[in-house]
């Protein structure tokens, strides 16, 4: 990020106030340097007393001032400052307006006001005449969208922007550093449909993809960094190279030989703790591990700490439950040890983010995501959501209408449920299916002879998502097949894991036709190829609940995790393919989690992929 900042502060001293020398200028240019000649010495100011002293003058002596303030406010990263000052540049006549409204969208992005900064940009997509504003609006327009979280459009912009920098030699600066961390969001797959276009794209695009597959591997990166610079020479990546790459080069995976786990082994989860350990002695089969300590992680933190201490292991995992996490992450052992935790802690408990630990979590957020990116992928505009009334079912509901309202103008419906009575009623009201049994009484009752009726539901719903366990989705299911109306398509129906049980379905299947719900992959047939391990699991603990199969299958992952954590966490693009999902890490060390998609049909289950292209924010929509 510094890097970037002081890169910022070079190009647009060289390169956006260059733009200003244009022939209508020239004239200008000339009396302000006679001008600065007899204005006060401002050498030794900061921006803010240019600023204010620029707002005491006139004419050509507060032009030239309000320049000084710019650029000082520039090189100071004082971003309210250079929006202050180019807002004061606007009403002159004199001022090439499009850098000015360039320099402004700068520091409204940098101050995180991301709509007001892209509004900015469009008002200007028709102005744009010189190199330089071209080139600086793709750079600019691509840093909004990769705020957004979304690299591959912030990589279609900044490919255009280094090839109009290219060819008319041009230096943007931070653009360089832009494109690499956008690359490095992107996954193999990704990377391969970016292999094409001009010789800057596909060098870039080469050399993350060099990064990604050799990560690690010293002999084997510096091996393909030494052909990269052979093929693309003087490419602007190639100060990447002896900057962010080769500090990797250096990049050894963990090697953790001797373990300490966390788990509880006593009190009212110790059945957790029992499903955790199995995951964690079926992982040790394939791993480095030679040595495993457990620890009752409801031990006191004086006792956790004198284990450890004992134990001296060289990487930890657990606790499980978050109070413990809370408990133990000011265990001196563990603040200087690599750990991943099986939990995540609040924002107030995660104060400092330690660089060595992870929080690995079979978060139920993540999925309501999954189920979100998707809906807004299929361009749902009304989905209509069904929850029990719990602090859970609340919890998870309010997290989807959070996201949702960044990307959509619409609210989706919200139905709560106490019980079976409260159900019917529930979605009776929501599919306005009510109403129209109200309306087909008064018509019965205008006519003596008998009159042919069918109720009618809503037809603006175009999705409905099951936050329901499995027994409450089989239950809702029905109710929502008799109550949509016949003359009405049929309304897609999803649900999260929390609607399959592997034990319940070996019974009952109910009739969940047609119903999409994102699960484990261990927790489907056929969707790990890990066919000794499920042979040996089903052999050894057939009657297990779900809740410990899933844990059985994240203990499993946990640990299998250890050597691939640093290049997870270097590369946010690269996935691990595990029990639990495809894993990734993203901000703050959490680790993330993709699981996959299923359908119930014809009584069985199938895999299918479904469209999640990440969704672009209201703002900038309609606006490529």
């Amino acid at each position: 990020m510094q890097l970037k900042k002081i890169s910022l502060i070079m190009a647009i001293l060289s390169g956006l106030s260059a733009c200003g020398t244009t022939p209508n200028s020239t004239q200008q240019t000339v009396s302000t340097q006679t001008q600065v000649n007899t204005a006060p010495v401002v050498q030794d100011m900061d921006a803010v007393a240019l600023l204010a002293r620029a707002l005491e003058k006139d004419g050509a002596t507060r032009i030239q001032l309000l320049y000084n303030a710019r650029e000082a406010a520039i090189t100071e990263q004082n971003w309210q400052v250079l929006e202050q000052a180019c807002i004061e540049l606007e009403s002159k006549a004199s001022v090439d307006h499009v850098q000015n409204k360039l320099y402004v969208a700068l520091a409204r992005k940098e101050l995180g006001k991301y709509e007001s900064a892209h509004e900015i940009l469009q008002s200007v997509n028709e102005k744009l005449k010189l190199s330089e504003h071209k080139a600086w609006h793709q750079y600019l327009k691509g840093s909004i969208f990769a705020s957004q979280k979304l690299p591959k459009k912030a990589l279609v912009h900044y490919f255009q922007s280094a090839d109009i920098a290219q060819q008319n030699t041009l230096a943007i600066a931070g653009l360089d550093a832009e494109i690499w961390a956008a690359l490095q969001q992107l996954s193999s797959y990704a990377l391969e449909r970016f292999d094409r276009g001009s010789v800057i794209q596909q060098g870039w695009v080469k050399l993350a993809k060099y990064h990604q597959v050799y990560l690690g591997s010293t002999v084997q990166l510096h091996q393909a960094m030494n052909n990269w610079q052979r093929r693309y020479k003087n490419h602007p990546g190639s100060f990447i190279i002896p900057t962010k790459v080769k500090s990797d080069i250096n990049l050894a995976p963990y090697e953790a030989t001797k373990l300490a786990i966390l788990l509880p082994q006593s009190g009212n989860s110790e059945r957790l703790g029992a499903a955790l350990k199995n995951g964690f002695l079926a992982a040790m089969d394939r791993s480095k591990i030679s040595e495993i300590h457990f620890i009752d992680e409801m031990d006191s933190a004086e006792l956790i700490e004198r284990s450890l201490q004992e134990i001296q292991a060289d990487f930890i995992i657990g606790p499980l439950l978050k109070s413990n996490v809370v408990k133990v992450k000011r265990s001196g052992f563990i603040t200087s040890s690599p750990a991943i935790f099986l939990n995540e802690v609040d924002a107030s408990e995660a104060d400092r983010v330690h660089s060595e630990h992870f929080y690995f979590a079979l978060n139920p957020e993540h999925e309501v995501e999954q189920a979100m990116v998707h809906f807004l992928a299929k361009g749902y505009q009304k989905p209509m959501l069904l929850a029990p009334n719990t602090p859970a079912g609340k919890r998870l509901i309010a997290h989807f209408e959070q996201q949702w309202q960044t990307f959509s103008e619409t609210t989706p419906e919200i139905g709560f449920y106490s019980n079976t009575e409260d159900m019917v009623k529930v979605i009776t009201e929501l599919l306005e299916v009510d109403s129209s049994k109200t309306r087909i009484k008064e018509v019965r009752n205008l006519f003596r002879s008998e009159v042919e009726s069918e109720t009618r539901s809503r037809r603006d719903l175009d999705a409905i998502y099951i936050l329901g366990d499995a027994i409450e989705t089989r239950l809702l299911k029905p109710y929502l097949d008799v109550n949509v109306s016949t003359f009405a398509e049929r309304i897609p129906l999803y649900a999260s894991s929390r609607s399959y049980s592997k034990q319940i379905d070996k019974t009952d299947k109910g009739d969940l036709e047609g119903l999409y719900f994102t699960e484990l992959p261990w927790m489907l047939p056929d969707a790990v190829n890990e066919r000794n391990l499920r042979d040996t699991y089903s052999r050894l603990w057939p009657e297990q609940a779900d809740i410990e199969q899933r844990l059985f299958a994240m203990a499993y992952d946990a640990l299998n995790l250890i050597p691939e954590l640093k290049q997870l966490s270097r590369i946010p693009g690269k996935e691990f393919e595990g029990l639990t999902g495809a894993l990734s890490i993203k901000e703050a060390n959490q680790i993330h989690r993709k699981l996959i998609w299923a359908q119930y049909h014809k009584n069985k289950i199938r895999l299918v992929s479904l469209d999640e292209r990440p969704p672009t924010p209201l703002f900038m929509q309609n606006t490529e």
